[in-house]
């Protein structure tokens, strides 16, 4: 079995200190070897120098990819390469895209799988370079979007695959963490998961508070958001800020709830005694064993790399279609909660966003 060598950009929480990291998911799999670091932050060399035994730590990402020859580059970084809490754009002026600027120049340099933290850009013109890049350069890329990679969520996309609760026809996202490109990227990407990636087509939404103004193109906040989606399929969607991470999906034949971000399920379907009058049944799936998602993700990234097959999290094409849905969110509201259709007009609109 090939070992894979992995350089990670960005050494801090999902790059190295969390239990869900890069580095510790590197140290539970077989098939990835932890080979070098890049930070800007001396103070976190060290410290991964420390916990991980890895000698090999740089302050230029670039000059680690070209000296150590990595199979897999892991984009760890802030969106905007501001150390955390870093919320905020610091001027009116700032327009750094630390997640789609190194993602785009890993690729370039001929780097053959890429892990990127979400949200992969912050402009739809920036999420564009990187799927050039990505199809120029035969790319292979999973990103940070956790739940896709989360087993539990698959008795559930299973299941409508399988055509349980019949034909898909709406799909709900309840979350009350509801920042726009922070997490509703995880919100969308979720429910297009669990519906086989049709493809986002047209979105509209607002931002909260509701008198918030994008000024000058651009937000400098990450700001909280509802939406509603159409999907390629025919699926609508939308979003409720309330309640634990659930997802709902309703059929021509019933219905399908993934329940507290992905620890059980709800099936519901009808007995139709008679035509005018079904009686409905729910039953309670139970809890699935959990599989670090973090370390799925990077085992499939190189299954799919050995295997020629579209890695789990899709083709390119998917985290930008997500990407640039999140983004055309903020787009509605500018418009006056306008559906926008994908793709959209503006792609300069700037999200900072961490």
């Amino acid at each position: 079995m090939k070992t894979y060598r992995v350089a990670v950009v960005g050494l801090g929480r999902i790059g190295s200190t969390l239990g869900m990291s890069v580095a510790n998911a590197c140290a539970a799999s077989d098939r990835l070897e932890l080979v070098a670091g890049a930070d800007i932050l001396p103070e976190r060399r060290e410290a991964f120098k420390a916990a991980w035994g890895i000698e090999a730590v740089y302050d230029d990402y670039e000059a680690m990819i070209a000296a150590e020859s990595p199979d897999v580059v892991a984009v760890c970084t802030t969106a905007t390469g501001l150390p955390k809490p870093g919320n905020k754009a610091p001027t009116r002026e700032f327009r750094d895209d630390s997640h789609a600027e190194i993602t785009t120049r890993a690729a370039r340099a001929g780097v053959p799988m890429l892990y990127v933290e979400k949200a992969i850009a912050c402009s739809a013109r920036a999420a564009d370079d990187i799927l050039e890049a990505c199809n120029a350069n035969g790319t292979v890329m999973n990103t940070g979007v956790l739940m896709r990679f989360d087993d539990r969520f698959d008795i559930v996309k299973d299941a409508i695959a399988r055509g349980d609760i019949g034909e898909p026809t709406h799909a709900v996202a309840y979350t009350r963490s509801n920042t726009l490109m922070h997490m509703h990227i995880h919100s969308l990407d979720t429910l297009s998961y669990l519906l086989g990636d049709p493809g986002v087509v047209s979105v509209r939404g607002e931002l909260l508070p509701r008198d918030l103004r994008v000024r000058d193109n651009r937000l400098d906040e990450d700001p909280r958001a509802t939406y509603h989606a159409r999907f390629g399929n025919g699926v609508e969607a939308w979003s409720v800020p309330a309640g634990p991470r659930d997802f709902e999906i309703v059929g021509t034949e019933g219905s399908i709830r993934s329940l507290n971000q992905g620890s059980g399920a709800i099936y519901r379907v009808p007995e139709r005694l008679e035509p005018r009058e079904p009686r409905w049944f729910e039953t309670l799936i139970p809890e699935y064993p959990k599989r670090e998602p973090t370390l799925t993700c990077l085992e499939d990234l190189v299954d799919a790399y050995e295997s020629g097959r579209a890695p789990r999290g899709g083709p390119v094409e998917v985290a930008h279609n997500l990407t640039e849905a999140c983004l055309a969110i903020a787009e509605s509201h500018r418009q006056g909660g306008a559906w926008v259709d994908l793709p959209m007009a503006n792609r300069d609109l700037y999200v900072f966003h961490v």
